[in-house]
């Protein structure tokens, strides 16, 4: 397949999980693809680091190149995207996939952690999009994914984790703003959510091991990516888009094929998400 064929994917947080499934597709379809992620080094419990995944996208006839990333980092990002567009020519697609996650009361977070995930989150993604558009405003059927989740009032879902919330729904927000400051420009900005829990180191590390159980693998969420990416003028711009939707959409009815544990019989709904 070479749906991407020429196309430069900037991803980042890619050196593992959502990020790496992301990347591999792209490889699949003949992308250039920017591995760009804080890992460069074996993690001794987390598998996964730029350049392993480089090697990866290459394996799979992508050509790759692996950047160390600090998202906070304004200076290192703009050098990043530069260094995407003097090496591949441009830049198409960006995904905001780096994230950090808390899920903590409000009353129960150090504000040095609220600090933290804002920084990588909502700032984060600013930091990239508004770094990448310059590049983007040049590129082929130009987007910009955010992975980041409707934005549902709900007072369950404002009560239990106020400070992951903010920092998740303002990259939402961010997404939605961007749809409509970038409409003249033709590029597309979309957010992309699963539609259930998603088996990663977050899941297993940071919450409970037992969710893997309840969990889709990551690669649900890179063909619904590879759905948004290949749409045209601006067909999905300005949608908040969950996974499944997306490939139910475009005909897919096996998703037994995403479970994690093929004998599960029920799955985690995400969070932000009404059952």
């Amino acid at each position: 397949m070479n749906k991407l064929a020429g196309k430069t994917i900037f991803i980042t947080g890619s050196s593992r999980g959502i990020g790496r499934a992301i990347a591999l597709i792209c490889a699949e379809n003949g992308a250039n693809v920017i591995i760009a992620a804080k890992s460069d080094k074996p993690h001794p419990k987390l598998a996964g680091t730029i350049h392993s995944v480089a090697k990866e996208v290459e394996q799979l006839g992508g050509k790759a190149l692996a950047i160390k990333l600090d998202v906070r980092s304004e200076k290192t990002v703009t050098e990043a995207m530069a260094l995407a567009n003097d090496t591949f020519g441009g830049i198409d697609v960006l995904i905001n996939n780096a994230s950090a996650i808390a899920l903590t009361p409000l009353q129960q977070t150090d504000i040095k952690r609220f600090d933290l995930i804002h920084s990588i989150n909502t700032r984060g993604s600013m930091v990239c999009s508004k770094a990448a558009i310059p590049y983007l405003k040049k590129g082929n059927n130009p987007h910009i994914i955010t992975l980041s989740p409707p934005m549902n009032m709900a007072k369950n879902w404002l009560k239990p984790f106020i400070p992951y919330t903010m920092s998740k729904y303002g990259m939402s927000l961010l997404a939605l703003g961007l749809a409509e400051e970038l409409r003249d420009d033709g590029i597309s900005s979309t957010t992309l959510w699963p539609q259930t829990a998603i088996a990663t180191a977050a899941i297993k590390f940071a919450l409970d091991e037992k969710i893997m159980k309840q969990s889709r693998i990551p690669r649900i969420m890179a063909e619904a990516a590879l759905e948004i990416i290949t749409s045209e003028n601006l067909e999905l711009s300005g949608q908040t888009l969950i996974d499944e939707t997306i490939l139910r959409n475009k005909g897919v009815t096996d998703f037994d094929q995403y479970k994690y544990d093929p004998n599960s019989d029920e799955l985690m709904r995400d969070l932000f998400l009404d059952q």
